[in-house]
């Protein structure tokens, strides 16, 4: 594909995805979605993205990792039936971090079609970057459930972009570890996981350590920089850039799923680092600039409003579009208040635990294991299998022409569908003050 200043850059949204509920209770609050989506509607960033209502995905879709009876277990389970289910539940780890709601498998459908349509766009070239803010759960093991996640999208999307790709990069920016994919990939080279996390004191998942490198061939193909508690932006960047920037130079990956999970950001309700929306979309920027087909996700994050405001301005980046510290009026405008900004101060609520010394350490650390591996490893030849989406085309489509019919067809809105202006007939008259 051509990355020139123009990158196409397709949003997959699918609108019923922020209506379920986890429990009034539970930290994990699928809301957030709608925020995030109605927030990047209001910036008018819909005009310079493919917007679309994306594919929910089959259980024949999720077996490409997870095992039949898990995915079968997911399909049949509801809180009315549930006792007829008690003895799977501890099997498939299922009950209070990862609870059975209504419309359970639905949920999981949508969140992993729109990773897998991604993927499968980025594959096709007919996308630059690709973003599902609702993917990114990355705890769902072969055969359970973990940390709220119950399908992993991103192990999912990765093997279908492994069709065309020889190497894809997994770099994951949420405070808990990507232990899901890690454990997918362990064992390859095909794949590189990267995972900046908080690690000790028993916080969650446990795993993650700097010596956890990978095993046969994925010897040294597992990254981990395990990081205190309280860090902050520039301690951050102090260790993100130069480690992304050697994994880039010797893995040269083809494809990069980023994982964007906001509980990072300070003041999260389950994390305990200091990090401000700039310095988590600063990691964005750096990846999106080296120019690799793209496929951007969402994850963990727990204060609602911080979410929404970080998935937004990292949208803004993604799509190269300055926007206003001044929130726009919006149906969820009382949720940000005080202060109404987009880039709330940090207000930090512990120390920074990360020397400077232990983050070089690290770094240097990382450094030393990437030169053992082999120089961009290569793929034998082989067959492609077909891809697990095939969008019904009849006829292959022109591989010069970047925008075809059937693709405009699979648009979420036609492009007068928003308002924009004063001619437009459904507006009831009410302003912001009334």
């Amino acid at each position: 594909m051509g990355f020139g200043a123009n990158k196409v850059v397709s949003y997959f949204h699918d609108q019923d995805v922020g209506n379920f509920h986890y429990g009034p209770l539970h930290p994990m609050k699928p809301q957030r979605l709608a925020v995030t989506h109605s927030l990047v509607l209001h910036y008018g960033m819909y005009k310079k993205m493919q917007v679309y209502r994306p594919y929910r995905a089959s259980a024949h879709d999720m077996c490409r990792f997870h095992s039949e009876d898990y995915i079968e277990f997911l399909q049949r389970v509801s809180p009315q039936n549930i006792q007829a289910f008690s003895k799977c539940l501890g099997q498939f780890n299922v009950g209070d971090d990862c609870p059975v709601f209504d419309g359970l498998f639905d949920f999981c459908s949508m969140y992993t079609g729109a990773s897998l349509e991604g993927a499968t766009k980025l594959n096709h070239g007919s996308t630059d970057i690709a973003i599902n803010w609702s993917g990114g759960l990355h705890h769902a093991k072969k055969f359970e459930a973990s940390g709220f996640c119950y399908v992993n999208d991103i192990v999912i999307a990765i093997l279908e972009l492994l069709k065309y790709h020889p190497r894809v990069l997994y770099i994951d920016i949420d405070i808990h570890h990507g232990d899901g994919v890690q454990e997918a990939f362990y064992l390859t080279d095909r794949v590189m996981t990267v995972s900046f996390h908080k690690y000790g004191n028993y916080f969650f998942p446990g795993t993650g350590d700097m010596y956890e490198i990978g095993a046969e061939c994925g010897r040294y193909y597992s990254v981990n920089i395990p990081l205190k508690e309280g860090i902050d932006d520039q301690s951050y960047l102090q260790v993100f850039k130069p480690v992304i920037q050697y994994v880039m130079e010797f893995y040269q990956p083809t494809a990069i799923v980023l994982q964007c999970g906001a509980d990072s950001l300070a003041n999260d309700r389950l994390g305990c680092f200091n990090l401000s929306t700039k310095g988590h979309g600063e990691c964005v920027k750096f990846v999106k600039d080296f120019n690799v087909p793209l496929l951007v996700l969402g994850g963990g994050g727990y204060t609602l409003r911080n979410v929404a405001r970080c998935w937004t301005y990292e949208t803004s980046l993604l799509v190269d579009e300055g926007i206003s510290n001044e929130l726009p009026y919006n149906e969820y405008f009382e949720y940000f208040a005080p202060d109404f900004s987009l880039h709330p101060d940090v207000v930090t609520r512990q120390e920074n635990a990360n020397s400077k010394q232990y983050l070089e350490t690290i770094t240097k650390t990382i450094h030393e294991n990437l030169r053992m591996i082999e120089h961009a490893p290569s793929v034998m030849m082989q067959d492609v299998p077909p891809d697990l989406l095939n969008f019904e085309e009849a006829e292959e489509l022109d591989p010069d022409v970047r925008l075809h019919q059937q693709e405009e067809d699979k648009r979420i809105e036609p492009d007068n569908e928003y308002y924009d202006g004063e001619k437009d007939q459904d507006k009831d008259g009410t302003t912001a003050d009334s």
